[in-house]
């Protein structure tokens, strides 16, 4: 053993030594500078030591030492180093950041790393560690649409009030179509997912024609109504307005919510809501298709059905979607709206005033 070294152990202290090394919770180099300390107590050498814990000489002299000088406190705690390199100061990241808000040199669309660290002159991980503090994601971008519809409020509160307390005896109803659903059949076949790799399909496709889906989501039960039909004109619309009429009870009033799509304001359409006088449409405001109920299963057809699916003809797609159909309303969920209309009317209101000071 190296001279000057004589490490004595208490009791207490072997205890909480111990108890670190068996820990499984403990940090590792926790537990490793205690068994140092403990081989010292029990009097092995250096070389049997480094042999136990599989660390270098200068390590276990270190730690000898340091648990003479400040005991097991000094083990559990490491001592602070001065950074390779000086910190970057306040207004360095006030730079970066006052760049970032503005725009790129030349006809670049948005800041990336590479150019912001050479504006800067500083490193890629330090622009990145900055606009990680301040929150900022210039690769990123959201899309929106406000709504310019003069009865934006009306209108809301009309559709919200459906949602929220549907009338007593009647049946809500949130009708669209989406369209162009494309039957993509891919050029080879795909290959499924093992561990460590994902699924693959191939990016090139067979176009084998389209289909529009007509929906109409009970808002009450969470129920769907669909038809597949080749086009989405007004005369298709009339067709599934009576698909509609055949499947609701009678007796019960039938509140529509629906786009303000063209083939949905039709004279003929019309022509049949006078027609049919327990029917009344409710149309939500423009640019406001988010406002749709059934947007939300669209989104989940186009996920969980369409967007990785083969099919080789119409048919095939077709089936697949009218399968889907029946599988969703096995197990039906209410549609449940949670926003505060006062809170969109407000966030809408601060957009336009945004909008307005910047253009």
């Amino acid at each position: 053993m190296r001279n000057g070294i004589h490490i004595t152990v208490s009791p207490a202290d072997r205890d909480r030594l111990e108890a670190l090394v068996k820990d499984r919770n403990a940090a590792q180099k926790h537990a490793w500078r205690a068994a140092i300390v403990l081989s010292t107590a029990d009097g092995l050498g250096t070389v049997e030591i480094m042999r136990r814990t599989g660390k270098s000489k200068t390590c276990v002299w270190r730690w000898q030492e340091r648990f003479m000088q400040e005991g097991i406190e000094g083990l559990l705690r490491d001592k602070t180093r001065p950074p390779g390199t000086p910190p970057l100061g306040e207004q360095v990241a006030e730079h970066v950041v006052a760049l970032t808000l503005g725009d790129p040199p030349g006809e670049s669309t948005h800041w990336t790393g590479a150019m912001m660290a050479k504006a800067a002159g500083i490193s890629v991980s330090s622009v990145q560690r900055i606009w990680r503090t301040h929150g900022l994601q210039p690769h990123r971008v959201r899309q929106f649409k406000l709504s310019n519809d003069p009865k934006f409020v009306d209108k809301l509160r009309d559709v919200v009030g459906l949602y929220v307390d549907p009338p007593a005896h009647a049946i809500v109803l949130s009708v669209d179509e989406k369209s162009q659903i494309q039957a993509l059949d891919r050029t080879q076949p795909g290959l499924p997912m093992k561990k460590g790799r994902l699924g693959s399909m191939t990016h090139d496709y067979k176009r084998n024609g389209t289909t529009t889906l007509f929906a109409a989501l009970n808002v009450l039960d969470g129920t769907v109504i669909g038809r597949n039909m080749q086009r989405h004109r007004h005369q298709e619309f009339i067709r599934f307005l009576n698909a509609i009429e055949a499947e609701v009870p009678a007796g019960k009033l039938v509140h529509v919510i629906l786009d303000n799509y063209a083939a949905h304001k039709h004279p003929k359409v019309m022509a049949w809501l006078g027609r049919h006088e327990r029917f009344s449409f409710h149309f939500t405001p423009t640019s406001c298709s988010w406002l749709n109920a059934v947007e939300g299963f669209f989104a989940k057809l186009t996920r969980r059905r369409l967007k990785r699916g083969v099919f080789r003809s119409i048919v095939d797609l077709q089936a697949a979607i009218n399968r889907f159909l029946d599988e969703h309303n096995t197990q039906p969920k209410p549609f449940n709206w949670t926003a505060d209309p006062d809170k969109i009317i407000a966030a809408v209101k601060r957009g336009h005033q945004m909008l307005y000071s910047i253009h």
